[in-house]
Protein backbone atom coordinates (compact mmCIF):
# COMPACT_ATOMS: atom_id res chain seq x y z
CA UNK A 1 0.00 0.00 0.00
CA UNK A 2 2.94 2.23 0.96
CA UNK A 3 4.58 1.77 -2.17
CA UNK A 4 1.51 2.49 -4.31
CA UNK A 5 0.73 5.85 -2.31
CA UNK A 6 4.18 6.65 -3.50
CA UNK A 7 4.23 5.89 -6.40
CA UNK A 8 0.90 7.91 -7.12
CA UNK A 9 2.74 10.66 -5.51
CA UNK A 10 5.30 10.66 -8.14
CA UNK A 11 2.96 10.38 -10.88
CA UNK A 12 1.05 13.56 -9.44
CA UNK A 13 4.53 15.13 -9.54
CA UNK A 14 5.29 14.03 -13.01
CA UNK A 15 1.75 15.25 -14.17
CA UNK A 16 2.63 18.90 -12.79
CA UNK A 17 5.75 19.36 -14.09
CA UNK A 18 4.61 18.03 -17.73
CA UNK A 19 1.72 20.59 -17.06
CA UNK A 20 4.04 23.28 -16.13
CA UNK A 21 6.46 23.33 -19.09
CA UNK A 22 3.62 22.82 -21.22
CA UNK A 23 2.53 25.99 -20.01
CA UNK A 24 5.65 27.51 -20.91
CA UNK A 25 6.44 25.75 -24.27
CA UNK A 26 2.49 27.10 -25.52
CA UNK A 27 3.33 30.82 -23.39
CA UNK A 28 7.00 31.23 -25.79
CA UNK A 29 5.16 29.86 -29.26
CA UNK A 30 2.19 32.47 -28.40
CA UNK A 31 5.39 34.97 -27.78
CA UNK A 32 7.58 33.50 -30.92
CA UNK A 33 4.66 33.86 -33.41
CA UNK A 34 3.35 37.37 -32.44
CA UNK A 35 6.87 38.73 -32.86
CA UNK A 36 7.35 36.78 -36.07
CA UNK A 37 3.79 38.11 -37.06
CA UNK A 38 4.43 41.92 -35.86
CA UNK A 39 7.37 42.13 -37.93
CA UNK A 40 5.79 40.52 -41.10
CA UNK A 41 3.09 43.24 -40.70
CA UNK A 42 6.38 45.74 -41.41
CA UNK A 43 6.96 45.54 -45.06
CA UNK A 44 11.24 45.84 -44.41
CA UNK A 45 10.97 44.61 -40.46
CA UNK A 46 10.96 40.80 -41.02
CA UNK A 47 13.16 38.61 -39.57
CA UNK A 48 14.88 38.66 -43.25
CA UNK A 49 15.59 41.31 -45.17
CA UNK A 50 12.91 42.13 -47.61
CA UNK A 51 13.62 40.64 -51.40
CA UNK A 52 9.86 40.58 -52.93
CA UNK A 53 9.35 43.91 -55.56
CA UNK A 54 6.68 46.10 -53.42
CA UNK A 55 5.27 49.47 -53.00
CA UNK A 56 5.81 51.06 -49.61
CA UNK A 57 3.04 52.42 -47.67
CA UNK A 58 4.41 54.67 -44.68
CA UNK A 59 2.11 56.44 -42.33
CA UNK A 60 1.93 59.83 -41.04
CA UNK A 61 -0.58 59.79 -38.32
CA UNK A 62 -1.81 62.41 -35.17
CA UNK A 63 0.56 64.92 -34.16
CA UNK A 64 3.74 65.72 -36.33
CA UNK A 65 7.05 66.42 -34.35
CA UNK A 66 10.35 65.90 -35.02
CA UNK A 67 10.93 62.55 -35.34
CA UNK A 68 14.67 60.78 -35.65
CA UNK A 69 12.69 57.44 -35.95
CA UNK A 70 10.72 58.60 -39.28
CA UNK A 71 13.72 60.25 -41.03
CA UNK A 72 15.82 56.81 -40.49
CA UNK A 73 12.26 55.04 -41.86
CA UNK A 74 11.97 57.23 -44.69
CA UNK A 75 16.10 56.68 -45.46
CA UNK A 76 15.57 52.93 -45.53
CA UNK A 77 12.58 53.39 -47.82
CA UNK A 78 14.91 55.12 -50.16
CA UNK A 79 17.78 52.45 -50.43
CA UNK A 80 15.58 49.37 -50.64
CA UNK A 81 16.11 47.89 -54.10
CA UNK A 82 12.81 45.72 -53.53
CA UNK A 83 10.61 49.24 -53.46
CA UNK A 84 9.87 50.28 -56.59
CA UNK A 85 7.58 53.50 -55.33
CA UNK A 86 5.79 55.04 -52.39
CA UNK A 87 2.36 55.60 -51.06
CA UNK A 88 2.82 58.39 -48.32
CA UNK A 89 -0.85 57.86 -46.46
CA UNK A 90 -1.75 61.05 -44.34
CA UNK A 91 -4.09 61.72 -41.66
CA UNK A 92 -3.18 64.19 -39.21
CA UNK A 93 -3.94 67.60 -38.53
CA UNK A 94 -0.51 68.67 -38.28
CA UNK A 95 1.78 69.75 -35.86
CA UNK A 96 5.06 71.71 -34.99
CA UNK A 97 6.06 74.04 -37.79
CA UNK A 98 9.61 72.45 -37.44
CA UNK A 99 8.78 69.00 -37.33
CA UNK A 100 6.83 69.62 -40.42
CA UNK A 101 9.71 71.11 -42.24
CA UNK A 102 11.66 68.52 -41.28
CA UNK A 103 9.40 65.68 -42.26
CA UNK A 104 8.40 68.04 -45.77
CA UNK A 105 12.74 67.57 -46.86
CA UNK A 106 13.20 64.05 -45.53
CA UNK A 107 10.46 63.26 -48.04
CA UNK A 108 11.56 65.34 -51.09
CA UNK A 109 14.69 63.44 -50.61
CA UNK A 110 12.52 60.41 -50.83
CA UNK A 111 11.36 61.66 -53.85
CA UNK A 112 14.43 62.30 -55.70
CA UNK A 113 15.25 58.41 -55.58
CA UNK A 114 11.78 56.77 -55.76
CA UNK A 115 8.12 57.26 -57.57
CA UNK A 116 5.78 58.74 -54.54
CA UNK A 117 2.18 60.14 -54.20
CA UNK A 118 0.44 61.37 -51.07
CA UNK A 119 -2.81 59.67 -50.42
CA UNK A 120 -5.16 61.93 -47.84
CA UNK A 121 -6.65 58.73 -46.21
CA UNK A 122 -8.72 61.40 -43.32
CA UNK A 123 -7.09 64.73 -43.19
CA UNK A 124 -4.54 66.80 -44.41
CA UNK A 125 -4.00 70.14 -42.67
CA UNK A 126 -1.71 72.75 -41.25
CA UNK A 127 2.00 70.60 -41.04
CA UNK A 128 -0.22 67.33 -42.78
CA UNK A 129 -0.52 69.53 -45.71
CA UNK A 130 3.01 70.30 -45.74
CA UNK A 131 3.75 66.57 -46.01
CA UNK A 132 0.98 65.87 -48.51
CA UNK A 133 2.84 68.70 -50.95
CA UNK A 134 6.24 66.78 -50.50
CA UNK A 135 4.88 64.32 -53.20
CA UNK A 136 4.24 65.06 -57.14
CA UNK A 137 0.57 64.26 -57.11
CA UNK A 138 -1.91 64.24 -54.16
CA UNK A 139 -5.14 61.88 -54.14
CA UNK A 140 -7.72 62.23 -51.27
CA UNK A 141 -10.97 61.42 -50.29
CA UNK A 142 -14.06 63.20 -51.45
CA UNK A 143 -14.77 64.07 -47.51
CA UNK A 144 -11.27 64.29 -46.50
CA UNK A 145 -10.05 67.68 -44.76
CA UNK A 146 -7.53 69.47 -46.73
CA UNK A 147 -5.71 72.87 -46.38
CA UNK A 148 -5.48 75.24 -42.54
CA UNK A 149 -2.76 76.66 -44.14
CA UNK A 150 -1.36 78.97 -41.28
CA UNK A 151 0.60 79.21 -38.59
CA UNK A 152 -0.40 79.67 -34.61
CA UNK A 153 1.48 81.07 -31.60
CA UNK A 154 -0.68 79.99 -28.45
CA UNK A 155 0.08 80.39 -25.41
CA UNK A 156 -1.66 80.60 -21.71
CA UNK A 157 -2.08 84.11 -19.74
CA UNK A 158 -2.57 83.18 -16.01
CA UNK A 159 -1.73 86.59 -14.85
CA UNK A 160 -5.38 86.97 -13.80
CA UNK A 161 -5.75 83.91 -11.89
CA UNK A 162 -2.73 84.69 -10.25
CA UNK A 163 -3.85 88.55 -9.26
CA UNK A 164 -6.97 86.58 -7.52
CA UNK A 165 -5.08 84.15 -5.38
CA UNK A 166 -2.41 87.27 -4.65
CA UNK A 167 0.50 85.52 -6.30
CA UNK A 168 3.31 87.94 -8.19
CA UNK A 169 5.71 86.58 -10.11
CA UNK A 170 9.25 88.57 -10.26
CA UNK A 171 12.02 88.60 -12.79
CA UNK A 172 14.98 90.12 -13.84
CA UNK A 173 15.68 90.51 -17.44
CA UNK A 174 18.40 91.45 -19.58
CA UNK A 175 16.21 93.34 -22.03
CA UNK A 176 12.33 93.74 -22.03
CA UNK A 177 11.55 91.42 -24.63
CA UNK A 178 13.55 88.26 -22.77
CA UNK A 179 11.78 84.96 -21.82
CA UNK A 180 8.23 87.06 -23.54
CA UNK A 181 5.79 85.81 -23.44
CA UNK A 182 6.00 85.05 -19.86
CA UNK A 183 2.38 83.67 -19.24
CA UNK A 184 2.49 85.60 -15.60
CA UNK A 185 1.91 89.16 -16.97
CA UNK A 186 0.18 90.58 -19.86
CA UNK A 187 2.05 90.42 -22.85
CA UNK A 188 3.28 94.24 -23.94
CA UNK A 189 2.63 95.45 -27.58
CA UNK A 190 6.18 95.22 -28.17
CA UNK A 191 6.51 91.63 -26.84
CA UNK A 192 3.22 90.90 -29.04
CA UNK A 193 4.32 93.06 -32.15
CA UNK A 194 8.03 90.29 -31.93
CA UNK A 195 5.71 87.30 -31.80
CA UNK A 196 3.29 88.52 -34.55
CA UNK A 197 6.75 89.20 -36.66
CA UNK A 198 7.85 85.63 -36.56
CA UNK A 199 4.29 84.07 -37.05
CA UNK A 200 3.89 85.67 -40.53
CA UNK A 201 7.24 85.15 -41.63
CA UNK A 202 6.47 81.42 -40.92
CA UNK A 203 3.25 82.20 -42.72
CA UNK A 204 5.36 83.69 -45.25
CA UNK A 205 7.39 80.62 -45.85
CA UNK A 206 4.27 77.85 -45.51
CA UNK A 207 2.74 80.24 -48.72
CA UNK A 208 5.76 80.04 -50.69
CA UNK A 209 6.22 76.62 -50.56
CA UNK A 210 2.60 75.88 -51.51
CA UNK A 211 2.75 78.03 -54.03
CA UNK A 212 6.04 76.59 -55.36
CA UNK A 213 4.81 73.09 -55.12
CA UNK A 214 1.07 73.49 -56.34
CA UNK A 215 2.19 75.92 -59.30
CA UNK A 216 -0.51 78.89 -57.71
CA UNK A 217 -0.59 81.95 -58.61
CA UNK A 218 -0.88 84.80 -55.96
CA UNK A 219 -4.93 84.93 -56.56
CA UNK A 220 -5.33 81.03 -56.56
CA UNK A 221 -3.14 81.15 -53.43
CA UNK A 222 -5.39 83.79 -51.57
CA UNK A 223 -8.35 81.86 -52.12
CA UNK A 224 -7.17 79.19 -49.71
CA UNK A 225 -4.24 80.39 -47.57
CA UNK A 226 -6.81 81.89 -45.29
CA UNK A 227 -6.80 79.33 -42.70
CA UNK A 228 -9.86 77.63 -43.77
CA UNK A 229 -9.55 73.52 -44.22
CA UNK A 230 -11.56 72.32 -47.65
CA UNK A 231 -13.22 69.17 -48.49
CA UNK A 232 -11.42 67.03 -50.97
CA UNK A 233 -14.08 67.47 -53.36
CA UNK A 234 -13.92 71.75 -52.79
CA UNK A 235 -9.78 70.89 -52.59
CA UNK A 236 -9.68 69.92 -56.57
CA UNK A 237 -10.47 73.01 -58.68
CA UNK A 238 -8.49 74.81 -55.90
CA UNK A 239 -5.31 73.09 -56.55
CA UNK A 240 -4.78 71.71 -53.24
CA UNK A 241 -5.24 68.07 -54.60
CA UNK A 242 -4.63 66.49 -57.81
CA UNK A 243 -7.80 63.84 -57.76
CA UNK A 244 -10.19 62.58 -55.77
CA UNK A 245 -10.57 58.85 -54.67
CA UNK A 246 -8.70 55.82 -52.40
CA UNK A 247 -5.29 54.47 -52.00
CA UNK A 248 -5.98 52.14 -55.53
CA UNK A 249 -6.11 55.35 -57.21
CA UNK A 250 -2.99 56.44 -55.81
CA UNK A 251 -1.44 53.09 -57.07
CA UNK A 252 -2.74 53.60 -59.91
CA UNK A 253 -0.90 57.05 -60.77
CA UNK A 254 2.40 55.11 -60.05
CA UNK A 255 1.40 53.05 -62.64
CA UNK A 256 0.63 55.32 -65.21
CA UNK A 257 2.27 58.25 -65.02
CA UNK A 258 5.49 57.19 -63.09
CA UNK A 259 6.05 53.61 -64.64
CA UNK A 260 5.90 51.53 -61.60
CA UNK A 261 5.19 47.71 -62.05
CA UNK A 262 1.30 46.81 -62.34
CA UNK A 263 0.18 44.64 -59.26
CA UNK A 264 2.60 45.07 -56.50
CA UNK A 265 2.10 44.28 -53.10
CA UNK A 266 1.71 47.49 -51.15
CA UNK A 267 3.44 46.96 -47.75
CA UNK A 268 2.89 48.73 -44.53
CA UNK A 269 6.94 50.34 -43.63
CA UNK A 270 6.93 51.47 -40.06
CA UNK A 271 9.67 53.48 -38.24
CA UNK A 272 12.19 50.92 -35.71
CA UNK A 273 11.47 51.37 -32.08
CA UNK A 274 14.79 53.01 -30.63
CA UNK A 275 16.17 54.17 -27.55
CA UNK A 276 13.63 51.73 -25.52
CA UNK A 277 10.30 51.62 -25.60
CA UNK A 278 8.06 54.47 -23.81
CA UNK A 279 4.78 53.64 -22.58
CA UNK A 280 2.39 54.68 -25.59
CA UNK A 281 5.30 52.42 -27.87
CA UNK A 282 4.80 50.07 -25.59
CA UNK A 283 0.80 49.78 -25.78
CA UNK A 284 1.15 50.47 -29.70
CA UNK A 285 3.11 47.08 -29.99
CA UNK A 286 0.91 45.31 -28.07
CA UNK A 287 -2.42 46.33 -30.02
CA UNK A 288 -0.65 46.04 -33.43
CA UNK A 289 0.30 42.03 -32.33
CA UNK A 290 -3.88 42.04 -31.41
CA UNK A 291 -4.57 43.27 -34.89
CA UNK A 292 -6.04 46.85 -33.54
CA UNK A 293 -4.42 49.07 -36.15
CA UNK A 294 -6.37 52.03 -35.27
CA UNK A 295 -5.69 52.16 -31.83
CA UNK A 296 -2.29 51.41 -32.40
CA UNK A 297 -2.02 54.14 -34.60
CA UNK A 298 -3.84 56.47 -31.98
CA UNK A 299 -1.48 55.53 -29.48
CA UNK A 300 1.82 56.31 -31.45
CA UNK A 301 -0.01 59.60 -32.39
CA UNK A 302 -0.63 60.42 -28.43
CA UNK A 303 3.76 59.91 -28.04
CA UNK A 304 4.10 62.21 -30.74
CA UNK A 305 1.76 64.77 -29.41
CA UNK A 306 3.31 65.12 -26.14
CA UNK A 307 6.71 65.19 -27.24
CA UNK A 308 5.69 67.82 -29.61
CA UNK A 309 3.59 70.08 -26.80
CA UNK A 310 6.97 69.70 -24.59
CA UNK A 311 8.98 71.06 -27.33
CA UNK A 312 6.92 73.98 -27.32
CA UNK A 313 7.40 76.50 -30.83
CA UNK A 314 5.50 77.49 -33.17
CA UNK A 315 2.35 75.12 -34.37
CA UNK A 316 1.07 74.05 -37.93
CA UNK A 317 -1.70 72.68 -36.64
CA UNK A 318 -5.89 72.72 -37.17
CA UNK A 319 -7.64 72.40 -34.24
CA UNK A 320 -11.32 72.99 -33.87
CA UNK A 321 -12.77 74.80 -31.09
CA UNK A 322 -14.38 72.54 -28.59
Amino acid sequence: MAADAELLIDRRRLRRKLTLWRVLGIGAVILAVGAVGYRARVGEGRLFPATENQIARISIGGFIAGSESTRKLIERVAKADSVKGVVVSISSPGGTTTGSEELYRNLRALAEKKPMVAFVDGTAASGAYITAIAADHIVARETALVGSIGVLFQYPDVSGLLDKVGVKVEAVKSSPLKAEPSGFSPTSPEARAALSSIVMDTFGWFKGLVAERRGMNEQQLSAVADGRVFSGRQSVPLKLVDELGGERQAVAWLETERKVPKDLPVKDWKPKAEGGLKLWSSLGIGADLLGLDGLAARLRALEAETAGLAEGGLMAVWRPAP
